[in-house]
């Protein structure tokens, strides 16, 4: 199995009156193909700046970022636009689907995005995504008739539409009941065995834990778990 994220010696220092605060201290991460992962911690542990490092939304201080095989630090800026545009999805907290269309216009919406033509193909793809996070009944409803829940796997099923190697999902399941983020939970279990997509999640949510194939623990900015 190749190793799909690589973080070598990650830091990530920020400015602040008076001097400087460290908010990751050597962080080694390694994440395999084909891999759900979920990184926890506390508020303040570290976790989003470590997710926002390795989706290259952000810079390390120092540290060396490999994704599928390529250095993070060898791209320029429309190359990175271009690795999250095509090899990436993205599930957040906030769901952020387009009020005025339905799920299925909303996943297809993602999928023009990734630069993919709307033709027989991809529409069968459209349904065979929904249909996979359990909404194969629900493609022509739109966000205001639908469950938080509902809503948060229109956005997983939009985040793997194009195929992507890699998701990142940060906090998703933060707004849900405990049998929802479960179902969202599993969910993304699934998307990662079936489709062979590496997910690193956040939570904090230690019901969810046992979902994943690998966890990574950060406390003051420092990876605490064994391997």
């Amino acid at each position: 199995m190749s190793e799909m994220i690589v973080g070598k010696n990650i830091t990530r220092t920020f400015a602040v009156p008076g001097g400087e605060f460290q908010a990751l201290k050597g962080i080694d991460v390694e994440i395999g193909e084909g891999v759900f992962a979920i990184l926890r911690g506390r508020s303040g542990s570290g976790k989003t700046t470590l997710m926002n490092i390795l989706n290259t939304l952000d810079d390390p201080t120092t540290g060396e970022i490999l994704l599928d095989g390529q250095n993070v630090k060898d791209l320029n800026a429309y190359e990175r636009e271009e690795l999250r545009r095509k090899k990436m999805g993205f599930v957040f907290q906030s769901v952020s689907l387009i009020p005025s269309l339905n799920a299925y216009q909303n996943v297809e919406f993602a999928l023009r995005m990734a630069g993919v033509k709307i033709d027989k193909e991809a529409e069968l793809r459209i349904e065979e995504c929904l249909k996979k996070v359990g909404l194969g009944n629900r493609m022509t409803h739109m966000p205001s008739e639908m469950s938080g829940g509902e809503q948060q796997r229109v956005a997983i099923a939009r985040a793997f539409v194009h195929r992507p190697k890699i998701i990142f999902a940060d906090e998703p399941t933060a707004e849900l009941d405990s049998a929802m983020a479960a179902k969202v939970t599993e969910t993304f279990q699934k998307m990662s065995s079936e489709e062979g997509i590496t997910i690193l999640m956040t939570t904090h949510d230690v019901g969810l834990m046992g979902a994943a194939d690998m966890i990574i623990q950060l406390e003051n900015g420092e990876r605490i778990d064994a391997e």
